[in-house]
């Protein structure tokens, strides 16, 4: 019987046993460095370093060309992997002996069959800890979880990763609870920014943020309920998407709130391109999910819609640049006003989106979240003998001092919900009588928070992340810049605060806080059309290369 005070350095002594082998000594951060990025990368050699920079979909094809075997891909992000894990606490279990046996394997097959196993032979891939791989511990950030929770089958995006050739080799961190923006839990505590140490890597899936952004995997895998996917990638400068509900693979994860739904959580990637978002996707799909998964569309991947074609050779946008709640810092306006600009130069139909009742959203998507009161989730902190860690306790606040909502409560919610999804629609197909086209906008841009990476334990509004879930429309996020504090610099001032909230989180906009951190935008497509969302971010992304000042 393992006591349950001895669990979290138990699962720490274990982790640490396993990374240990593979560790070629450690690295050296003064106390003082706020930068961690470049320390994991350290140790590589020229070879390695080459390697792990290379995005997802060119790895593939080195491997299928035999420029680098499958070992030696492995062997790259591995050593970043145990080096990112000791300067950012972004692991939670970990397999590289099994990982390194089936690497031999795939190589072996390679060169006596000369053919690939699938379209990911060989393509390390980091899963967020809440994803059921067999055999594995799956504690999702609660103590009263680990070692109860081992995984006796894998989840069908485990699977469907496994044939199609990818290399499960560590799962990340997350927080406890999962419902949280930042990650920290008591079993392995808390995941920090690689580019600045002082601030959060998001959450829930910062463990995914924080590796793939040292370097230390080339694809991830995240969830997204409230933005868990989108957040870690802005604060990390990677590329994440969030489909709408039942468009890929979701069975086989384990969380708090299971059969809930009211609101739906989402599986996605986190890499380092725009196309490994689409590479992810289209192996998902082409495996035909839906004859495993009942809750699922059978909507095969539309590959040359993903790759423009149908698309309009101008696009109509509309930027939103205040959710009317809380305006966002000045590095966020700065950038959305530079793609604002860049658009309009290159021709496209650009028009501001006006927000509607973002508030209202959240104020409703919290009460989907917590439709017991949050009962579920202070049990099982209980069982555990733990406390609720900071984000846990503000999130379950939004809940403090109710009842549990009764059926007929929940009736009622969700057609809130519907009717709240229905003036959404009718709002974005009213755009129409403004843009030059005469077509409704293609899609929104918008910020993916109000704030660039918060310092720990402050993150406090969901609303540019949240709301695109509770109207169930696909999101993604992309990197644009880093922000760099110099004293130089000159900033327009905030705007009068309109509430408590924006108040405080105009009060940490302090240049120097943020230094360092990546600045990152999201684009929001019409339901279901994850294809052609990432297919106008090519297009963006290209405008943005070829006209921005």
């Amino acid at each position: 019987m393992i006591e349950i005070q001895d669990v979290a350095a138990r699962k720490r002594k274990e982790r640490e046993a396993k990374l240990s082998a593979y560790r070629k000594g450690r690295i050296y951060v003064p106390s003082d460095a706020i930068d961690l990025s470049q320390y994991p990368l350290s140790k590589l050699t020229k070879t390695e370093r080459i390697i792990v920079h290379c995005d997802a979909t060119a790895i593939v094809d080195l491997i299928r060309k035999r420029v680098y075997t499958a070992q030696e891909v492995l062997r790259a992000f591995v050593k970043v992997a145990v080096a990112a894990q000791d300067v950012t606490n972004c692991l939670s279990e970990v397999l590289l002996d099994e990982a390194f046996h089936q690497a031999s394997k795939l190589d072996q097959y390679l060169e006596n069959t000369g053919n690939v196993i699938g379209p990911l032979h060989g393509l390390p891939v980091s899963i967020k800890d809440h994803i059921k791989i067999k055999g594995l511990d799956t504690s999702s950030g609660y103590l009263g979880w680990a070692y109860k929770t081992v995984a006796d089958s894998d989840a069908l995006l485990v699977e469907i990763l496994r044939n199609a050739g990818a290399i499960l080799y560590v799962k990340t961190q997350t927080p406890q609870t999962l419902l949280s923006l930042e990650t920290d839990n008591n079993v392995f505590g808390k995941t920090i920014n690689p580019f600045n140490r002082n601030l959060t890597p998001g959450g829930s899936s910062g463990g995914e943020g924080a590796l793939i952004a040292c370097h230390g995997s080339p694809m991830g895998v995240g969830t997204d309920i409230g933005g868990s996917i989108r957040i870690p990638a802005a604060h990390c400068g990677l590329y994440g998407l969030k489909g709408s509900v039942a468009r890929l693979p979701h069975s086989g994860l384990l969380g708090s709130h299971d059969g809930m739904d009211a609101i739906v959580g989402c599986v996605g990637p986190l890499a380092r391109s725009a196309r490994d978002l689409e590479l992810f996707c289209r192996v998902m799909l082409d495996a035909e999910p839906w004859l495993n998964e009942p809750a699922l569309l059978e909507m095969p991947w539309k590959r040359g819609v993903a790759n423009g074609e149908g698309l309009p050779d101008k696009l109509a946008i509309a930027i939103l640049f205040d959710d009317g709640v809380v305006t966002p810092h000045p590095p966020i306006t700065q950038a959305l006003n530079k793609y604002k600009h860049a658009l309009a130069r290159a021709g496209h139909d650009v028009i501001e989106w006006q927000a509607v009742d973002h508030q209202n959203g959240w104020d409703l998507i919290a009460k989907l979240y917590l439709l017991d009161g949050g009962a579920e989730y202070h049990e099982t902190i209980r069982a555990g003998g733990e406390s609720e860690v900071p984000q846990t306790e503000w999130i379950l606040k939004h809940a403090q001092g109710r009842d549990p909502y009764t059926p007929a409560d929940i009736f009622k919610l969700n057609l809130e919900r519907e009717a709240f999804r229905s003036k959404a629609l009718a709002h974005w197909n009213a755009t129409q009588q403004r843009t030059v086209s005469g077509r409704p906008v293609d899609a929104i841009l918008c910020p993916v928070a109000s704030t660039l990476a918060p310092p720990h334990n402050t993150t406090s509004w969901w609303g540019y992340t949240s709301h695109w879930n509770l109207l169930d429309l696909p999101g993604v996020v992309f990197p644009v810049d880093r922000f760099t504090a110099t004293a130089s610099a000159t900033y327009p001032p905030l705007p009068h605060s309109r509430n408590d909230l924006e108040n405080f989180i105009h009060s940490q906009w302090n240049p120097t806080t943020y230094d360092n951190t990546p600045i990152s935008l999201q684009l929001v497509g019409r339901r279901h059309n994850e294809e052609k969302l990432l297919a106008m971010l090519n297009v963006l992304e290209k405008v943005f290369k070829e006209n921005a000042l």
